[in-house]
């Protein structure tokens, strides 16, 4: 397995000076911040527990438009953009450490420990919709997938594996899933090892895929055709063996060159979790009673060779038809209790944050927190591929020098930013909202698409930056969020506080502000942050944040003010 260089000697890196930044960074670093405030204000007037619910389905008027324009527009896409940006800060580093031959691996260690405390201390102590946290662990990830041995690497996943029989500790299940995830990953991104199919040369990975597809298949033909064997799972199973295929077609066509792996690698890893998500709700949406769990009514009495069934045989089929009511019985129980459990926890939030102290919201979020950390790592499976193709597009040279690529860029925002959030939208005529008695399936497939249209819109959204930073008219302005950009983390942070203070019960409690006035809000807030971020950086070379951050990674205290030969 081929290694990508990681550079580590004796000679410290420093941190990075104002010439060597990359401005169109800076600007849609700050574009990004607007649409994260524009997602994370509806949740400072509204349960974080309630995220999942989609639209609010009793809001009208104004407040509905601006609701279902944020929904379609902007959720999803500024995340996934944010993510790409980390990436590209990722690269950056990087390349300046095997440009100067210094140290790379221990800063950028340090780096994630401190932004993992920050992302603690952020969701503990003031908003439980911290995303910082999840960046540490992708980050992680990130380290992982690029340089990660196979033996330790499997020696994790096994140990994982075991200890989740222990009792309490099932979470570490879906952590040894993500694990594999970043394995297969790093194996498709480092390996040149071929195998040989029908005459046919293809990646190793892709080969393995390939095979597994064909198991799978062959299994959902057994399951169909053979008599006494559930049908349910012919339908998923078939599903997958699919998706699959297209997989192992995909890695094999798409696997050189060299150079453009870490991009198409770090797509197919976004991707892929939701096609199957996406498949799987169209599955349940349109042939519920294809897929497992799904009640199907089968006649008391059955024919035998055309003559009446013979009482055991009734016995036999009246005994099916009690399993399967009691199965269905069961289902519909567990599925209430989980409604039940979801509002008391919906309420609960609402009435800690309006009603409760300061000291009652900490301990709420403390306790989510640690309910929620290992639920980080499957998250991590996802944001690690935008990480890859955020690095990809800095090592790529396009970002270092976006003047020579911008028909790359007009491509991005004439074609992703329309596909994208055509995704969203036929996704919205499905379903904008998950409510008891839903259609199975039907929020699901909704989500599915548009989550797959977050990527081709959110780079869309890049590629509009660019060429607006281009086009040489008053277009060229946006660069005004340069500043706020380059103190995103001060920024994303002074947000939360803000925003906290003045909805929470603790603070102003404002709680309950609708969608519309909240897009003032933001708007207000936002622009406050732009001044200042100009008149700080007139001063100083670093946010607050970023100070303090760049001081734990280097391990040395940056120059903080702006001096005449500076300037």
């Amino acid at each position: 397995m081929a290694d990508i260089k990681l550079v580590d000697t004796t000679q410290p890196l420093l941190p990075i000076g104002g010439n060597e930044r990359i401005q169109a960074l800076d600007v849609v670093r700050g574009f990004a911040l607007i649409g994260i405030f524009l997602m994370n204000i509806e949740f400072f007037n509204r349960p974080l527990a309630d995220i999942n619910a989609g639209l609010p389905v009793n809001v009208t008027g104004i407040d509905a438009w601006a609701g279902w324009l944020i929904y379609n527009f902007v959720q999803g896409k500024f995340w996934t953009m944010f993510s790409l940006l980390f990436g590209m800060g990722f690269a950056v580093m990087l390349g300046r450490a095997e440009r100067a031959g210094r140290s790379f691996l221990r800063p950028y260690l340090r780096r994630i420990v401190a932004l993992a405390v920050f992302g603690m201390l952020h969701h503990i102590f003031i908003w439980g919709g911290d995303i910082l946290f999840s960046y540490a662990v992708g980050a992680v990830a990130l380290l992982i997938l690029l340089y990660g041995r196979p033996l330790p690497i499997l020696i994790g996943i096994a140990a994982l594996l075991g200890g989740g029989f222990i009792p309490g500790a099932d979470s570490l299940f879906g952590v040894c899933a993500s694990l594999v995830v970043i394995a297969c990953g790093a194996f498709y991104l480092r390996s040149e090892e071929t195998s040989v199919i029908a005459q046919q040369e293809m990646p190793l990975f892709s080969a393995i895929v390939l095979a597994l597809a064909g198991l799978l298949a062959v299994a959902a033909l057994v399951c169909w055709l053979v008599p006494g064997l559930p049908k349910e799972p012919a339908v998923p199973l078939a599903l997958v063996a699919l998706i699959l295929l297209a997989l192992a077609l995909l890695s094999a066509k798409f696997h050189e060159p060299r150079d453009k792996r870490m991009g198409r690698t770090g797509v197919g890893m976004y991707l892929l979790p939701f096609v199957v998500m996406t498949a799987f709700g169209a599955a349940k949406y349109f042939e519920p009673s294809l897929m497992p769990g799904a009640a199907t009514a089968k006649p008391a009495v059955v024919e035998v060779a055309g003559k009446s069934a013979t009482a055991a045989q009734r016995k036999s089929a009246a005994e099916v038809a009690e399993t399967e009511a009691d199965a269905k019985a069961k289902d519909l129980a567990d599925r209430a209790k989980r409604e039940q459990e979801q509002k008391e926890k919906v309420s609960g939030e609402k009435r800690v944050l309006t009603q409760g102290s300061y000291v009652d919201a900490v301990r709420m979020r403390a306790r989510d927190f640690a309910e929620n950390a290992s639920g980080e790592a499957v998250f991590a499976s996802i944001v690690v591929g935008m990480f890859l193709l955020g690095a990809w597009f800095v090592r790529s040279g396009v970002m270092a020098d976006t003047g020579a690529h911008l028909p790359l860029f007009r491509k991005l925002a004439w074609f992703g930013l329309p596909f994208g959030c055509a995704l969203g939208l036929i996704g919205s005529a499905i379903a904008t909202a998950h409510y008891p008695g839903q259609p199975p399936g039907q929020y699901q497939l909704a989500s599915g698409l548009s989550v797959l249209g977050n990527l081709p819109a959110s780079l869309g959204y890049v590629g509009m930056i660019v060429l607006m930073l281009h086009s040489g008219s008053f277009l060229a302005g946006i660069r005004v969020l340069a500043p706020a950009g380059r103190m995103a983390l001060t920024n994303y942070l002074t947000q939360s506080v803000v925003a906290s203070l003045f909805f929470y019960g603790y603070g102003f409690g404002h709680w309950g502000l609708g969608r519309a006035w909240q897009v003032v809000f933001v708007a207000g807030v936002f622009a406050l942050q732009v001044v200042f971020s100009h008149a700080w950086l007139s001063k100083f070379h670093y946010g607050p944040m970023e100070w303090l951050w760049r001081a734990i990674t280097y391990w040395q205290l940056p120059p903080m003010r702006r001096t005449a030969t500076s300037n």
